[in-house]
């Protein structure tokens, strides 16, 4: 069967001397592998088609087993993706964490429409690092973790302070502190931001900027969560982490922000 569908490239792999396995996360069947032939050539139509992050229209002959590739067209190039440093560090997390989360073969528009919005934030120059904190957080039910945030976890308050309580898996109000000896206190303005990153779709958010240190907060929460609640450490968080000990490279934060 001949099918037509709108799709990011997750990641490739060489097979034989000339093509390529394309992994693809597309809006309508969700995560598809396809054989690419001649893709490794450049010379090839399919070779700029192929590249990781390229969101386009893929025409995938799809039957047993794995599809193959037929032609593809680019609707956006992420030319700022790939060739910035930082933007390319912080899409490659984005994409190994929809990748290692997503099923084979299971139509998924939410998790396509969230890659998408990423990715295209960042190519629109928004911070990278924000963006992945909001895939961090929105990929968090497809763990098996679902934070409570819209109330205390325990007594269902709404009003109060709030703590974020590891054990108690999501927000503690003051009257319920005593629950958790290792609860990490939150301002109104962290509690607000962790409701945006979990709630608030990436299309929606508008101007924000963030300071280094309120980004580091919430990303020591949800990384938390993600090592020691559900074992998962992914391989291009280290480049990341190799990238923020390199001098100067991120000095493109601004200094206003909340």
């Amino acid at each position: 069967m001949l099918n037509k569908w709108e799709g990011i490239v997750l990641k490739t792999r060489p097979y034989g001397e000339s093509n390529k396995v394309v992994i693809l996360l597309t809006r309508e069947a969700g995560k598809v592998a396809a054989m690419a032939r001649g893709a490794k050539k450049p010379s090839s139509r399919l070779a700029g088609i192929c590249q990781p992050f390229m969101h386009g229209i893929f025409i995938v002959h799809h039957g047993r087993g794995m599809g193959t590739l037929q032609q593809g067209e680019a609707m956006e190039s992420m030319r700022h993706v790939m060739t910035d440093i930082e933007a390319t560090a912080y899409a490659s997390y984005i994409v190994e964490i929809v990748d290692r989360l997503v099923e084979q073969d299971q139509p998924d528009s939410y998790a396509f429409d969230v890659l998408s919005q990423a990715l295209h934030a960042i190519e629109e120059g928004y911070d990278p690092e924000a963006i992945s904190l909001f895939v961090e957080w929105k990929m968090l039910p497809y763990t098996g973790v679902q934070p409570i945030l819209h109330q205390c976890a325990s007594c269902g308050a709404t009003d109060g302070e709030f703590a974020f309580s590891f054990s108690q898996g999501g927000f503690l109000c003051h009257r319920c502190f005593h629950q958790d000896a290792y609860i990490i206190r939150l301002t109104p303005t962290q509690l607000k931001l962790i409701r945006m990153f979990y709630l608030m779709p990436i299309d929606q958010l508008g101007e924000l900027t963030l300071k280094k240190e309120t980004k580091k907060f919430i990303k020591n929460i949800v990384s938390t969560i993600y090592e020691e609640q559900t074992g998962m450490r992914f391989k291009s968080k280290k480049f990341i982490e190799q990238l923020e000990r390199t001098p100067l490279l991120f000095s493109k934060d601004k200094k206003k922000g909340v």
